[in-house]
């Protein structure tokens, strides 16, 4: 699948071409899976230039689980980057899981973005998990218990890192948000329509929005849709069960220059 992207100013300067390997939900932790990680991963050498995971790369958050991962991932020679999802936090020691994979090599993006150089051109990502909330006619509320409260105040918090993030990376001619939970409601077709508030929130969608990236990946949605839109920013929803697939490559391609920067 190639994503084509269009810059400006546009310019005499040569295409730049960018091949990414994209996956979420791959709950390594089961009988077997160390060797189908192994596997997995060395099928893509030659073929991409990075790596790009949407969470829930271990079935409970234990950080021997997350060791399957690091190691198939070890001796790469392409950037691996990733952000956590819920399975990854379920026993409380994200921090460890975060710890075994960045030793092995791999960005982990927690509210945070990270710049790669790719084919002589800047490819910023944006990655954050996302969280929960619902969308259009089942917004979780900003009112009553101070638990629910906090819901409402987590989401929050990714939203504004998501900006954050994006402001950072603005002039970057490549961007890419990187999440766990679904920003697009097109992404959850296929999912129970009571289980959406769970599965993402459209206030994710607010910063997509505003800054237009080049293309959103992200996870959690096993059911759901592969392809959907924010706005006019493709979003996929790259969780393996959804795609059938280990990994699903994009290729994007445009103009190496980046934006002026306004004086």
């Amino acid at each position: 699948m190639t994503i084509n992207t269009t810059h400006r100013p546009a310019g005499g300067d040569e295409e730049c071409r960018i091949r990414i390997a994209a996956a979420g939900d791959v709950h390594y932790g089961r009988d077997g899976d160390r060797e189908r990680a192994r596997e997995t991963f060395a099928s893509l050498a030659g073929r991409v230039d990075l790596i790009l995971l949407a969470g829930d790369l271990t079935t409970h958050g234990e950080p021997e689980q997350a060791a399957i991962l690091a190691d198939a991932v070890r001796d790469l020679d392409v950037p691996v980057l990733t952000v956590l999802g819920n399975h990854d936090h379920h026993s409380n020691r994200a921090g460890e899981v975060a710890a075994v994979l960045e030793e092995a090599g791999i960005v982990v993006l927690d509210r945070s973005h990270h710049v790669l150089e790719v084919c002589g051109a800047e490819l910023g990502i944006v990655g954050s998990k996302g969280f929960v909330g619902g969308f259009a006619g089942s917004h979780i509320p900003d009112f009553g218990e101070p638990l629910l409260r906090r819901v409402y105040a987590e989401a929050a918090a990714e939203v504004d890192a998501i900006d954050a993030g994006l402001r950072a990376v603005a002039l970057c001619p490549f961007r890419i948000v990187l999440l766990h939970y679904s920003p697009s409601g097109e992404t959850l077709e296929g999912e129970r329509r009571d289980i959406w508030a769970f599965l993402g929130t459209d206030r994710l969608a607010a910063p997509i929005l505003e800054h237009n990236p080049d293309l959103v990946l992200h996870g959690h949605a096993h059911a759901g849709t592969f392809e959907g839109r924010v706005g006019e920013v493709p979003v996929y929803n790259v969780s393996v069960p959804v795609m059938g697939e280990d990994f699903w490559l994009f290729e994007m391609t445009g103009s190496r220059r980046a934006p002026s920067e306004v004086h």
